[in-house]
């Protein structure tokens, strides 16, 4: 996909609340700095999301890019704790659910996000220690 991307990315909403919140939830868990940023209207983003195939007009899903493979909805969540590892990856075993089930509660609260978590008229910027984490 984008061989000058050397670790997973993961894509975000950059003025939704409860995105920047999971963001900072995963700068803060993943000791081993396995994950860079990126928000979803960022220029990066865009071309990202063009690269994986998906739409750059649909701001609705959280994405991981990881070298070749894509992850959306549900899937992004599983990805991102099996790969800080620790206690975390237990939530991985949320797998057995059928994705059809997780990605319908994924979308129920992507729809209603900005209603329930709010919104911001930027996108977040990272605090000076993770500046370097963004792209």
């Amino acid at each position: 996909m984008n061989s000058d991307i050397k670790y997973p990315v993961l894509l975000f909403d950059g003025v939704c609340n409860l995105c920047n919140k999971w963001v900072q939830w995963v700068l803060l868990h993943d000791r081993q700095q396995r994950f860079r940023f990126a928000a979803l209207q960022s220029e990066t983003g865009q071309r990202l999301l063009l690269h994986a195939g998906l739409s750059a007009q649909n701001l609705d899903t959280v994405v991981l890019v990881d070298g070749d493979r894509i992850f959306t909805r549900s899937d992004v969540a599983l990805a991102v704790v099996q790969r800080i590892g620790g206690i975390w990856a237990l939530f991985a075993v949320l797998k057995v659910i059928p994705r059809p089930i997780r990605d319908a509660l994924y979308d129920l609260v992507a729809r209603y996000r900005y209603r329930w978590f709010g919104k911001k008229q930027s996108c977040m910027i990272p605090q000076p220690e993770w500046k370097d984490r963004f792209l």
